[in-house]
């Protein structure tokens, strides 16, 4: 059961991040941390990595979100964060996605969306018209990137 105070910063980030997009109503980048933004479209906090920089969010969803650099995180396979990602953003939805691939078998494929079905535990993530369902649960702490793949690993994505 969540705390009240949990709660309530939580809807207090929620009123912060609504009064900056009102005020420009077409673009915000703030400095509040992209991943604590996540929760409040549904995602977990572990979908992006630690290096984040910065990002943007506009009032229709689209989003691009700045790496301090590209990086590898493993979870049952290999990602790839491009120094830039890009996509729209709905809750519980990322779509039209950039800059994210994942290894399987031998090639490098692109992610293009991430869904989360409410009161899921699982995320499904599309590669083309293919999609794989992991759980969510695979995504509740910050991934650390590690700048290179392992040594079995070794080809960059392109």
């Amino acid at each position: 059961m969540a705390s009240f105070s949990g709660i309530l910063s939580k809807f207090s980030l929620f009123l912060l991040i609504l009064a900056v997009s009102t005020q420009t109503h077409l673009s915000f980048s703030t400095s509040t941390d992209i991943h604590d933004l996540l929760p409040l479209y549904g995602f977990p906090i572990g979908l992006l990595p630690n290096n984040v920089q910065s990002y943007t969010l506009s009032d229709d969803g689209s989003f691009d979100i700045q790496l301090q650099s590209d990086c590898y995180v493993k979870f049952t396979d290999l990602v790839y964060y491009g120094r830039n990602i890009k996509g729209k953003l709905s809750y519980g939805s990322l779509t039209d996605v950039s800059g994210i691939q994942v290894k399987k078998l031998f090639a490098w494929l692109p992610i293009t969306g991430i869904k989360v079905s409410q009161g899921s535990k699982s995320i499904e993530f599309a590669v083309g018209f293919l999609s794989e369902n992991l759980p969510v649960s695979m995504f509740e702490s910050i991934p650390t990137c590690r700048k290179r793949a392992s040594l079995g690993e070794r080809a960059k994505a392109m």
